[in-house]
């Protein structure tokens, strides 16, 4: 993944070692998560400090915030390892990381189509009952119950 000089953007001095709870803030996650994706391989094991704390780096942020904007936009985890692994090779041509990409927007425009079909039931549902009946005569009740 490409590196980014200490200090950009993240507010954080060059060379200066977070601990996990500064981490969690400035990537604004938390800290459980941030050790679930050590035990996944997503995040390297910091090295730790003399007081057994651990002791991450502006690299754990920068890789934290990609892994967090890779969840944010739906990738899953193998897709994030995935993409992690191919943005470790900066001279590898973009083929693979395209294809994936491809691949995600497909899953999620056929999410997106599923959704508007499940709106436009739920709209229909809503207007067959304005809430002028008891339950027993339910038309929402009605329709949701399997046949």
């Amino acid at each position: 993944m490409p590196t980014r000089a200490a200090g950009s953007d993240s507010g954080i001095q060059p060379g200066s070692a977070l601990s996990i709870g500064d981490l969690a803030n400035a990537a604004e996650t938390k800290p459980v998560t941030i050790r679930y994706y050590e035990r996944m391989g997503l995040l390297p094991v910091p090295p730790r400090t003399s007081s057994n704390y651990r002791a991450y780096s502006e690299v754990h942020l920068h890789r934290l915030r990609f892994i967090r904007r890779c969840r944010d936009l739906g990738f899953t985890l193998d897709q994030v390892e995935d993409l992690l692994q191919l943005s470790s090779d900066e001279h590898r041509d973009c083929t693979e990381v395209d294809r994936l990409a491809a691949a995600h927007l497909q899953a999620v425009e056929i999410k997106i189509a599923d959704l508007t079909r499940l709106a436009e039931q739920l709209r229909q549902i809503s207007r067959s009952c304005r809430g002028r009946r008891t339950i027993a005569n339910c038309r929402i009740i009605e329709a949701l119950s399997p046949l």
